[in-house]
């Protein structure tokens, strides 16, 4: 398969352009941040997230969305990336959605797909418990109770936690930590009682937050998928995750460089444009090939995951570490050459390298998925 948008494709990623220009500069994430605004995000905006049918773009069209593929919701992040658009897009619209469909029976999906087709919900996956991301290490019990399950335990780092309406959750129901059997999925809603959430606002002016569960009950019905066999769907969802954070990265990894480029052919200096200069325009040629290398790695996990979500975490392991790579490349050129200027908060280049920094750890920096790809080769 050609790694190549197609036209349809190529009208989203437009139209997600003009959209997102328009309603979310980057200057409305500066403005969340100073403002300290209690969720985050704009709700307005999130309306017309949905009200454009982005919420919906994995939601199969019988159940309200758009019944699209990761290629096209890759197509999204991409522009949220160029924007830095504060929202809560990839969890709830494509980790949530992805976990719902991989694990969720029937009931369930009905339940809450519609909803968060519609935006009228957000829902995200509360799996790391320590300060770097470990699925396997899931220590945290959901014990049998009856017909249903008392949960204890911690979740840190859970992205827009703090206004999700539902939280999908990896807990232990067998085995001891470090083990992928023995973890289960559960979905249960946030107001529920014992789960006490404390938000983070993040270096990024993005949101997280830790959550407490303190024997917090769940019927028989919150179990995502079967008994101790929750991985499949964890590893699914992680890995849609993963590809939506290498998207965002790309988009922005994109912009600093556009931003770059654009400054080199302005900016002037012993009577010539600096991008004159051999060894600055060498370093952009560097990165403009980088990053083009990444977008072809990145189509291929996203199609990857279209074709078989089962199958598809070797790719998704490269295309998130070469994106975390390329783009760490493009925000430090882009502070380096633009100087002085570039390490000033008034300017936005600052922004683009903290979005970088998060998106690099979250859901497993390049160290992360090297050990995965070199385990599955038998190292």
């Amino acid at each position: 398969m050609a790694l190549l948008l197609t036209e349809e494709q190529t009208m989203l990623r437009d139209s997600a352009r003009d959209f997102l220009a328009e309603q979310a500069p980057v200057s409305q994430l500066r403005k969340l941040r100073d403002s300290r605004d209690v969720d985050g995000y704009s709700r307005e905006l999130w309306g017309k997230f949905a009200g454009m049918g982005f919420t919906g773009v994995l939601v199969p069209e019988a159940l309200g969305g758009l019944g699209l593929g990761h290629v096209e919701a890759g197509v999204v992040m991409e522009r949220i990336g160029h924007q830095l658009c504060s929202s809560p897009f990839m969890m709830s619209a494509i980790v949530a959605v992805t976990a719902l469909r991989r694990g969720g029976n029937a009931a369930q999906q009905q339940a809450w797909l519609p909803r968060l087709a519609r935006g009228e919900a957000i829902a995200t996956l509360a799996v790391d418990e320590g300060s770097k991301h470990r699925p396997q290490a899931t220590a945290m019990s959901a014990r049998a109770d009856g017909s249903g399950f008392v949960l204890d335990g911690a979740k840190t780092f859970v992205v827009d936690g703090h206004v999700a309406d539902l939280l999908i959750v990896a807990a232990r129901t067998a085995g001891v930590a470090g083990e992928r059997e023995g973890i289960s999925l559960f979905g249960i809603e946030r107001t529920a009682a014992g789960i006490a959430v404390e938000r983070t606002v993040m270096v990024d002016a993005h949101n997280s937050a830790r959550i407490r569960f303190d024997g917090v009950k769940a019927g028989g019905d919150a179990l995502l998928g079967p008994l101790h066999g929750g991985w499949p769907a964890l590893q699914g969802a992680l890995d849609a995750g993963r590809a939506a954070a290498a998207a965002e990265m790309l988009g922005l990894a994109d912009e600093a460089f556009e931003r770059t480029v654009q400054y080199l052919k302005e900016r002037r200096q012993f009577g010539r444009v600096i991008g004159e200069f051999q060894a600055l325009s060498h370093r952009a040629a560097h990165l403009y090939t980088e990053l083009e290398i990444t977008r072809s790695a990145l189509i291929k996990a996203q199609q990857s995951l279209d074709a078989d979500l089962a199958s598809a975490t070797p790719a998704v392991g490269v295309a998130k570490s070469r994106a975390g790579r390329s783009s760490a490349l493009a925000v430090q050129e882009g502070v380096q050459m633009h100087g002085g200027i570039g390490m000033t908060d008034e300017f936005e280049m600052g922004f683009f390298m903290k979005r970088q920094r998060v998106l690099q750890e979250l859901f497993g920096d390049a160290n992360f998925h090297f050990d995965q790809l070199a385990q599955r080769r038998g190292y």
